[in-house]
This record gives structure tokens, sequence and C-alpha cells, in this order.
């Protein structure tokens, strides 16, 4: 599952630092914000299904749904003949990762010891940041050596890689159903796993950070003449890992939300020094605190989702989880189209307003634990 997981993420993530130029190639130049809104509404408009077949038809065959629309669309990106067709794509791309990781989070929780969630997601999501981080990297180089039509047919092939792994593994729901055209009637409890609201609301505190740092920090490479566009994902990627090896294990053994008060406090220091970053040692010193944030906070905030789902019902609780990352996501891209006017002037304000939300996920959880009693 794990390296399933790393190869889709590099699939997807492969061509992400190139998009920004590529869309501007194509005359959406002021509308850069749309790669990850258009990407995140479907994302987290097929949660609720994918969350609902999850528990239904079994957790494989949500995954390969994903892994099917993922390689369709990846192999149709070269051909996008403007603007709208690329956005279209975008749009179609969503449901992609709005099946995979929601079918893959379920097969997961089912196969945890609960006093070991925090270490194990924290192994998983390694491989998670593993991906998200070597596509990032490997993008520009892949660019130079084959083109960005090459790029796209690569990040397919590593989707096929994914789809191999996903056949070797075993269906953990017990007794999946056969698909009935019924499962795709959504009511509102098909949508939202109420225990998992204070997770949830965090999650989207925390992510709204994420959507502006996908939109700008290609750019911000540029303004500062860093060469390699996933300049911030590299180091991002590394610090993540080694606390995510190293510290991974630390909610199980403080809590979930003293352990998540601590990741959203290093996203508040993350977002200032990146925010304000005029040069590349301040900008590589952000990266790296982002990277510790993260590797906290997104771990335990899994783990705790999966401690407070009932186990009929996880499936559920990890669509309703992804669905506050998606419109988080969404939220930052669309304050980023409001705020950022394509100069690094404009960027100390944009960061400033994500750590805002760090700040206010902070108190939250600070409320929540006097006045709540919590699984950990």
């Amino acid at each position: 599952m794990c390296f399933a997981l790393l190869f889709f993420m590099i699939s997807f993530n492969l061509f992400i630092p190139e998009l920004n130029d590529f869309v501007t190639s194509l005359g959406g130049e002021n509308q850069k914000g749309l790669i990850f809104i258009l990407f995140g509404i479907t994302a987290g408009v097929s949660r609720p299904f994918s969350g609902k077949l999850s528990d239904t038809i079994g957790r494989k065959k949500v995954m390969y749904i994903g892994i099917i629309i993922g390689f369709a669309v990846t192999v149709l990106y070269p051909y996008s003949a403007g603007a709208r067709v690329f956005f279209l794509l975008r749009l179609m791309h969503g449901f992609s990762a709005g099946f995979l990781p929601t079918g893959a989070t379920a097969l997961v929780t089912d196969l945890l010891p609960p006093k070991k969630r925090g270490v194990a997601m924290g192994i998983w999501g390694t491989f998670i940041s593993v991906g998200f981080g070597t596509g990032n990297f490997f993008s520009g180089m892949i660019m130079k050596m084959i083109g960005l039509h090459g790029m796209f047919f690569v990040a397919a092939g590593f989707c096929l890689m994914a789809c191999l792994m996903i056949s070797l593994l075993s269906e953990t729901l017990p007794q999946p159903r056969r698909f009935k055209w019924a499962f795709l009637k959504i009511k509102w409890t098909d949508v939202f796993e109420p225990t998992v609201r204070p997770a949830s609301f965090v999650m989207f505190c925390s992510a709204i950070s994420t959507g502006m740092v996908f939109v700008t920090s290609s750019d911000i490479s540029k303004y500062l003449n860093i060469e390699n566009k996933g300049w911030f994902f590299v180091f991002y990627m590394s610090s993540t890992i080694l606390v995510r090896l190293f510290a991974s294990s630390l909610s199980d053994k403080i809590g979930r939300r003293k352990g998540v008060i601590l990741g959203l406090s290093l996203m508040v220091i993350a977002m200032i020094v990146t925010g304000t970053s005029s040069e590349i040692i301040q900008y590589t010193i952000g990266a790296i605190i982002f990277g510790l944030s993260t590797g906290v906070s997104s771990p335990t905030l899994f783990a705790w989702t999966a401690d407070l789902s009932p186990e009929n019902r996880r499936g559920v609780g990890a669509g309703t989880l992804f669905i506050a990352l998606e419109f988080a996501i969404i939220f930052g891209s669309v304050l980023t189209l409001i705020f950022y006017d394509n100069s690094l002037s404009s960027i100390p304000l944009l960061y400033g307003i994500g750590s805002g939300f760090s700040i206010l996920g902070v108190l939250y959880l600070i409320w929540h634990i006097r006045n709540f009693e919590s699984k950990t």
C-alpha cells in the first residue's frame, strides 16, 4: 500500500512545478489558481461517493477507479488545445485524487492496531511525502531531457506502477458487495461523519496554507532566481520525512490534539518565514519548517480520524477528512487569486493570512482540550 501511494503521488506531482508555465503558454496566465481550485472541487465532490463505495464494494475497487481516471487524464494533458481544455482535464483529474486516497486510507486503517496508529500513519505518510517531493524535484530534470509531453507520459507510467502495487493487495473489507447504481445515491450521512468533525476542522485550518504554497512556490523560486522550480518541495520533503520517521509515535504518547498543536505552531512560523523571504537561505529554512509542520500534524490528524471513526464507517470518516483537505486547498487557492498579483511583493500578506488560519486551529484545539473528552 505504501508503494502504491508512493507511485501515485509521483504520478500527479511530477508535472506540478511546470503547470504555471504550461497554463501561461495556453493563455491562462491570470488563472493559475484554477489549476488547484478545479482539481480540488472534483476531488472534494467525489469523496462522499468514494467513501460510501469503499464501505460497500471494497477498498481496492475504489482505488482502481482512481487509477483509471488518473492515467487517462494524464495522457490527455499534452493534447490540450487551450486553457479551457486544460482546465477541463484538471477538473476531471480531481476525481482520481478523490477516489484512490480515500480507499487507501480506509484499507490502511483496517490494518492498523489502535495503539500504534500514530507511528503507522507516520510511516505511511513518509511514502506519500517521498512521492510528493520526488515528483516535484525531478520535474525540471525530466522536462529538460524529454520535454513536457514526455514528462506527462512518464507520469502516466507511474500511475500504472501504482496499479500494479494495488493488484498485489488483499481486500480488507469483510464481505464486499457487488456494485449497484443505488450505491451512488448519496445522503448527508454518506457525505459527513460527525464523529470526525474536530479533526476535519483542524485539517481545514492547516491545509489552507498548503493551497497557497501549491500555487505560488514555483513562482517564488523564479523571483529568487532559483533554477529548480521544485526547490521548496525538495527541502519540504526532506524535513517531513525525517520528522515522520523519528517523531511519528509522538501523538501515541502525548495525544493527538497536543501533537497537532505542535504541528500547527510550526506552520505559523513556516508561513511567516517563507512569506517574507527575499533570498534563498530564508526561503529554504521556511520550506524545512513547513515540512516539520506537516510531518507532525498530517499523520496525527489521520490517526485521530481513525480513532474517532466508527468501524463500519471508516471510508466515510476518511472521506470527510479528505473533503476538509480539498476544500482548504481550494480556499487557499481562491485567496491566492484574490491577493496574489504575480509579484513577490504580494506574498507576505497572502502567507500572513495562511498563518492566521493555523493560529485559529491552535486556539480551537486548546478550547477542545479544555471542554471535551477524547479517545486520545
